[in-house]
């Protein structure tokens, strides 16, 4: 069963919880098509500014959005239009044209982040392709790190609570791995094994290409901002693939459609013979055709 939906309008600042979502080849309506970049435009996330976590993201009527944060004043921000300045943006290996929002929302995140940045709209969200190595040609993602949508399962979740409470930690929530959409009714890491396959959520069909490497942002309070140790400590202790630490699977959609807050869920086809993969301190490999776990 499908038990969360989750959308991040700008990359890196607080999450927008829906009870549906409108499924694009690129991933989610509405899900990081803007992003905040410095100086040499390179992206920017709570990685380096955890702080972004106290962003609240409003929308508004088309691609408008409303910024917020405690102790700095509301911001309406119209998405550009055709005249918008094109900015060659960077993020990870991928470097495409956004349109810039202006001076107004540069000058907003500039002082709340102490440094000067700037803030872009992906106004064509077909020009960043998908990792070829796990994709199919014409794959595209929006600015989300890789791919079009992160899937997390609750069960998943329990048992890593269920660790760090008998380690004396306290649980966290679903929300410090940013997920797009959280499943619920499998067997604790039950998605390790579908790697290769399609789930379909509802109606619409998704390839499951990868399982998601966890960085810091996973110690990061999402209400306040503030970092901690975990899950990453456990995360190294228990889930440790390679040189990566997992938690959940990134996935491919296969067709547009609408997705709802308990919608049935299936592994539906197998697309290569694998095996599930173990947990190792060395290298893993899948014996799929789609390539290592990185």
């Amino acid at each position: 069963m499908l038990a969360e939906i989750h959308v991040y309008p700008v990359k890196g600042c607080r999450a927008l919880d829906l009870d549906q979502a409108a499924v694009e080849p690129w991933g989610l309506a509405g899900d990081r098509r803007w992003l905040i970049v410095d100086d040499d435009c390179q992206f920017i996330t709570q990685r380096k500014h955890p702080s972004l976590a106290r962003v609240v993201i409003t929308p508004g009527p088309g691609a408008d959005i409303t910024i917020e944060a405690d102790g700095h004043p509301e911001l309406p921000v119209p998405a550009p239009d055709d005249t918008a300045d094109q900015l060659k943006v960077t993020v990870w290996r991928s470097t495409i044209l956004a349109a810039a929002a202006g001076p107004a929302a540069d000058a907003w995140f500039s002082r709340y982040l102490g440094q000067p940045v700037r803030l872009v709209y992906l106004d064509d969200p077909t020009r960043r392709a998908v990792n070829p190595e796990y994709g199919r040609d014409g794959d595209t993602v929006s600015f989300a790190d890789g791919y079009p949508l992160l899937l997390a399962s609750a069960s998943s979740l329990d048992q890593l609570n269920q660790w760090l409470t008998d380690s004396g930690d306290p649980a966290i929530p679903m929300n410090r791995f940013r997920p797009n959409v959280v499943v619920a009714g499998y067997p604790p890491w039950a998605e390790d094994g579908w790697t290769g396959r399609v789930i379909r959520i509802g109606a619409v069909r998704f390839r499951v290409a990868k399982p998601s490497a966890r960085c810091v942002v996973t110690t990061t309070d999402q209400a306040t901002g503030e970092r901690g140790g975990q899950p990453l400590k456990m995360l190294a202790a228990r889930r440790r693939f390679g040189q990566d630490l997992v938690f959940g699977q990134n996935l491919i959609p296969d067709s547009p459609g609408h997705i709802r807050i308990g919608d049935h869920t299936e592994i539906i086809l197998f697309r290569r013979n694998i095996s599930r993969p173990s947990l190792t301190s060395g290298p893993l490999f899948l014996s799929n055709s789609l390539g290592t776990m990185n």
